[in-house]
């Protein structure tokens, strides 16, 4: 990893102050209760708002982030946990966000949890995550993805434009650290 005097370790953007893992609880894809900060805690997380009917961020992100997971080691890859929380739970169901997400994370040592839940429950995560709340029926939402290390903060998050390549190298740098 190269990095001149005046960029910081990461290659997506860093985040000026850290920013703490957000605790809500949904329902995943199993129709089981998720608490997200009990759940992950001390595990480098990526969390992502989205839905599974979105023709473009959504999906190239979540090729991305499995991309990324199969090109870290494996016991990196074994250690991250990855949280897509649905935007659109009205029709977001949980047995549909599995077979979405089956999609992206076939082979992968963790499967992806998919969250989902009331829409106030839904807005109340992403309140709690400091994301903006989604509009047009979930359709128009934040496409930041956010790497949470082992001491539950965030201190880098990637957009639609950042490629599977460096969302590896800071799950590395995050994971090791």
């Amino acid at each position: 990893m190269s990095s001149s005097a005046d960029e910081g370790p990461y290659a997506g953007r860093e985040l000026p102050e850290p920013k703490a893992r957000p605790a809500f609880t949904l329902t995943d894809q199993t129709g089981a209760t998720y608490d997200f900060a009990a759940a992950t805690a001390g595990q480098p997380t990526m969390l992502f708002f989205g839905y599974a009917n979105c023709p473009d961020v959504c999906p190239t992100t979540m090729a991305d982030v499995a991309l990324a997971l199969r090109s870290v080691p494996e016991d990196v890859a074994a250690r991250t946990q990855v949280v897509f929380v649905t935007t659109d739970p009205a029709r977001d169901t949980a047995d549909f966000l599995g077979s979405y997400l089956a999609r992206f994370d076939a082979g992968l040592p963790n499967r992806f949890i998919g969250l989902t839940g009331t829409q106030a429950a839904v807005e109340a995560a992403q309140e709690a995550a400091e994301v903006p709340l989604a509009e047009g029926n979930g359709t128009m939402h934040a496409t930041s993805l956010y790497l949470f290390g082992t001491d539950d903060l965030a201190r880098v998050m990637f957009s639609a434009g950042d490629t599977s390549a460096e969302i590896a190298q800071d799950l590395e740098v995050v994971a090791n650290a």
